[in-house]
């Protein structure tokens, strides 16, 4: 385990194989071992580094509640860690929200940019969840929105068949801080990347599992139609978290686009 003190912050990360630069980011509903299984794969091509957003693993905060607080705190790792403006970042989720505001704010200190399961901000009907997640993790503790958390992540079928990997994904967002769970979670309710995506100009690869009910396929159309010169991968069956549910869907659509 690493730690990295950026300001008030305590960063948790982790840096694997050898290679061109690739940083990954997780989402909201887990944290940095949501790429266990393709961390080796990824490794074995590229100089990986994944880290814990403030609240899970061993990452703390403060943090302000907005996602343009989260892109500037991963803008201030990347140039802490001296990560070269040739690096790639992957974003799944809220990770993918905080990529695009990162592109958006940032675009020039990294290269390519992968949008996985996520979108330029939440319609009204879609906060609400997000809203009721935040005050049952804060009011409650973690263990009060888990298996919502899990309906988020997977597929109901996939849910049903993959008992252990469910275990899994429950346990480690168990041990999350709740108040900064729900800090992240209502920083979603107040971005609205919309107006800005045409600023982005990093070379983008939208992934979209299309059984996503989390940030439903919608979002990441919005993601294709804005971002200028952008590309869009779906992948049919498939929920909020691909590299757990299909690694080799997700590697093979992310894979070729980081190594053209």
């Amino acid at each position: 385990m690493a730690i990295l003190q950026v300001g008030e912050n305590q960063i948790h990360y982790e840096q694997v194989g050898e290679g061109p630069n690739l940083f990954l980011l997780p989402t909201l509903l887990a944290e940095m071992s949501v790429y266990d299984d393709v961390i080796d794969d990824l490794g074995s091509q590229f100089r990986v580094t994944r880290v814990n957003f403030p609240g899970f693993g061993s990452s703390s905060g403060p943090i302000k509640q907005s996602i343009e607080a989260y892109a500037d705190l991963i803008a201030e790792i990347i140039n802490m860690l001296s990560l070269p403006a040739e690096t790639n970042i992957i974003g799944n989720g809220f990770g993918g929200f905080v990529a695009g505001t990162l592109a958006i704010r940032h675009g020039h200190i990294f290269n390519k940019l992968i949008l996985v399961d996520s979108g330029p901000g939440f319609p009204e009907a879609a906060k609400e969840p997000l809203r009721i997640l935040a005050k049952k993790a804060s009011e409650g503790g973690m263990t009060e929105i888990l298996e919502a958390a899990i309906k988020r992540m997977f597929p109901e079928e996939f849910i049903a068949s993959n008992p252990s990997l469910v275990a899994t994904r429950q346990n480690q967002l168990a041990q999350a801080d709740p108040d900064l769970f729900a800090n992240a979670a209502l920083g979603l309710t107040s971005l609205d990347n919309r107006p800005k995506l045409g600023e982005i100009r990093n070379p983008t690869l939208i992934v979209v599992g299309l059984a996503d009910e989390t940030t439903p396929p919608a979002l990441s159309y919005e993601l294709h139609a804005g971002i200028i010169g952008s590309k869009l991968i779906e992948l049919p069956g498939v929920g909020h978290c691909p590299q757990l549910q299909n690694p080799r869907a997700f590697l093979d659509a992310v894979v070729p686009f980081l190594r053209s």
